[in-house]
């Protein structure tokens, strides 16, 4: 077989395959196209889930007739004006989308510039272009794409139902919203508006699309390192999602899915949150162009950073502070008004048990009353303990005073403007948790010496990038040294994991991360996750009663400690409900 060049048609529908994978791609190319075009307002009109229309009409700058014979080119664009693939400020560069769409689709472009007299047209199907001619139409460019992979039947086998194509096309226009907030979108599905997104500033585009809720359970993020700039909305531990889906994350305002970017994120929340969930956060990084190179993926949708260290332990920081500086607060959804206006009260009498402690005296009228409030004096369980306050403690700590602990496990506290209920035990957690990092901070963890050294056998990369955090694993109490070319010695283990640890494990999983993440993170996590352990016994146990001045203590403790609102595992610890809360439930208001 010689090698052979193989025909345009036939190139542009390989680059498809790349470029355009579904009707969501198709989507995504024809409006960051629109946005290079300075357009303010964009609409999509879409049938069958794009799979046999997608028509895009922006009120961009428009095209001439050279310029709209060229886009259907290969590799033909306008946003490389000095041909320099490092300082990209574009959306589109590559110049493979439209040749890419017309080669698998039946394509039309109507386009007129804003002092040009006429509109033009150019058709294309297959990849068969015809010549240009004048059309009608106003300022700006209409594209519109029928029956999308048409000319290549078997790419139409692996597309997906209405529903989840639709589905695709919105959340990929959603992002790119939040990325432009002072640009108009809407979608129509079938003759139907199901999108329509005015011009507006970051934080209403943002609840627009998120949810309203959204910004009474998040706090902001900002962050600057010299000319990197790390933006958004962090949502609290608390409001999560049971998948990833709802994370944003944006570079040089461009939407990504990016993995370092998504592993900033879980390693952030890493010990506030509970296993299998996930927060809900919009992240904006910016920064020179020369420090990342957005060229790495055909649909642009990854992104690969200069330093990816420093980056990562910037925005890892940014998360954190963020969170810290919310003081442990719980998201306003914790309380469940639904499952607490069931509390209604007892229209049966006998129903509550109670002891009289009517004495007698005050005649007829009093007798009523008696019989009226008697429900309200009743014997106080066993479970449940009343304690006697100041009443300055809660005017003064945010936490309040405690009143009582019911349960031997719950502690209720009057605070300056509601009541906090507090699990004991999930708050002595986090207080012990949060001793052991300082400890671990302050000293580092202590070493234990192996008899003999472990040798773990891997690759020369893997072993490279291992032994280049060596120093730092070292702070950690993990001891290696290079074995060979390509193997490592193992000559000593953190002595808080114990005699029992898989050695050899361990090693791959960190030889994995380092190379992934460029950075050790997987050791730290199974170090946190050890004393996360050690805290969990080694806290207040549910059942054991405190006086007045234990659970006291322990508001006062939570107050002055970083992330008290949760426990170890993600849980609150503790929850809020507001007078004007308490109200509700009673129809005050």
């Amino acid at each position: 077989m010689r090698i052979r060049h193989l025909p345009d048609h036939l190139v542009n529908q390989i680059a498809a395959g790349e470029v355009i994978e579904r009707p969501a791609a198709a989507v995504k190319e024809l409006v960051e196209n629109a946005l290079d075009a300075g357009a303010s307002d964009i609409r999509i009109d879409l049938r069958d889930g794009g799979k046999s229309l997608i028509k895009v009409t922006d009120n961009g700058h428009g095209m001439d007739v050279q310029d709209l014979e060229a886009a259907l080119s290969r590799h033909a664009t306008s946003k490389l004006p000095e041909d320099d693939l490092v300082h990209i400020t574009t959306m589109g560069f590559r110049g493979e989308a439209l040749p890419s769409i017309a080669s698998v689709a039946r394509l039309s472009i109507v386009s007129k510039e804003e002092k040009a007299e006429d509109a033009w047209e150019i058709l294309a199907e297959g990849g068969k272009i015809d010549p240009p001619k004048p059309a009608a139409h106003a300022k700006g460019t209409s594209v519109t794409v029928r029956d999308l992979f048409y000319a290549t039947p078997a790419r139409l086998k692996f597309l997906k139902s209405e529903r989840a194509e639709y589905g695709a096309i919105k959340d990929a226009l959603s992002r790119i919203a939040m990325a432009f907030p002072q640009v108009r979108f809407q979608i129509r599905h079938n003759e139907k508006v199901t999108l329509d997104l005015p011009q507006a500033d970051l934080k209403t585009r943002l609840a627009a699309i998120i949810g309203k809720d959204f910004y009474e359970n998040a706090v902001e993020i900002e962050a600057n390192n010299e000319d990197i700039h790390i933006s958004g909305y962090a949502g609290l531990p608390s409001f999560d999602r049971a998948s990833s889906t709802a994370q944003y994350l944006f570079v040089n305002g461009r939407p990504v899915k990016d993995k370092l970017l998504y592993g900033c994120i879980r390693a952030a929340y890493s010990d506030l949150m509970q296993s299998g969930r996930h927060p809900v956060v919009a992240l904006y990084v910016t920064l020179p162009a020369e420090e990342v190179d957005v060229n790495v993926h055909p649909a642009k949708a990854e992104v690969r950073f200069r330093d990816a260290g420093h980056m990562r332990g910037m925005i890892i920081s940014a998360l954190k502070h963020a969170l810290l500086e919310q003081g442990g607060q719980v998201t306003s959804s914790t309380i469940s008004f639904a499952a607490l206006s069931k509390m209604s009260p007892q229209n049966n009498r006998a129903s509550l048990p109670y002891r009289s402690n009517y004495k007698g005296g005050g005649g007829a009228l009093a007798e009523k009353v008696h019989d009226a409030y008697a429900p309200l004096s009743f014997d106080m369980q066993p479970s449940a303990r009343v304690e006697q306050a100041p009443d300055q403690v809660f005017e003064t700590h945010p936490l309040g005073a405690a009143r009582a602990q019911i349960h031997e496990n719950y502690i209720v506290a009057q605070s300056e403007d509601g009541l906090v209920l507090i699990d004991q035990h999930a708050a002595h957690e986090r207080l012990v948790y949060e001793r052991f990092k300082a400890q671990y901070a302050q000293g580092g963890i202590q070493a234990q010496g192996l008899l003999t050294p472990e040798i773990v056998d891997l690759d020369d990369v893997k072993s490279a990038a291992l032994l280049s955090h060596a120093e730092t694993f070292k702070q950690m109490g993990l001891e290696i040294e290079a074995f060979g070319p390509t193997s490592i010695a193992v000559q000593g283990i953190p002595a808080i994991l114990g005699s029992k640890i898989d050695i050899q494990k361990l090693i791959r999983d960190l030889a994995e991360d380092c190379t992934d993440q460029n950075l050790p993170s997987a050791l730290e996590e199974k170090i946190n996750h050890i004393m996360a352990s050690m805290a969990c016994y080694g806290s207040v146990r549910s059942g054991r009663r405190l006086n007045v001045d234990e659970m006291n203590a322990l508001l006062r403790d939570m107050e002055e400690t970083d992330n008290s609102g949760y426990c170890n595992h993600g849980r609150p610890t503790y929850i809020k409900l507001s007078l004007k809360d308490i109200e509700k439930l009673f129809a005050r208001r």
